[in-house]
């Protein structure tokens, strides 16, 4: 009696097996995907908003592969880090050219008050 209930166990554990494992179902398992980037971030000009929608980073057994996510992070950051950087440099020259151009604008209606009451005074004077 252990004997047959051996074999049933082992019967029972090998078929259990096979319809997990999808074993003589004929059906082909799909190709593993790869677990590396198959598109590589553009060495050569800045990021865009459609280099960043078509990443995606590789998996691994616990998420995704840190160092790739983190090559990945750190040049994001430090792009990100300069656009602000420009941006701000960008800000303060437009400041300063229109507080320019507002003092250019202050000094041409004063310069043309005086004119405007000196001609009126002459005409004055002449009558």
């Amino acid at each position: 009696m252990f004997w047959f209930l051996l074999i049933a166990l082992v019967v029972v554990v090998a078929a259990v097996t096979l319809a997990v494992a999808g074993g003589g179902s004929g059906e082909v398992l799909p190709e593993a995907e790869q677990d590396r980037m198959a598109w590589r971030l553009p060495a050569e000009r800045p990021l865009g908003r459609a280099d960043v929608e078509v990443l995606r980073l590789p998996m691994a057994l616990r998420g995704y592969r840190m160092t790739e996510t983190d090559d990945v992070l750190d040049r994001l950051g430090a792009e990100l880090a300069e656009r602000d950087a420009r941006i701000a440099e960008l800000e303060a020259a437009l400041a300063g050219a229109q507080a320019a151009a507002a003092g250019a604008d202050r000094a041409l209606v004063e310069d043309a008050k005086p004119e405007a009451h000196g001609d009126e005074k002459r005409e004055g004077e002449g009558a």
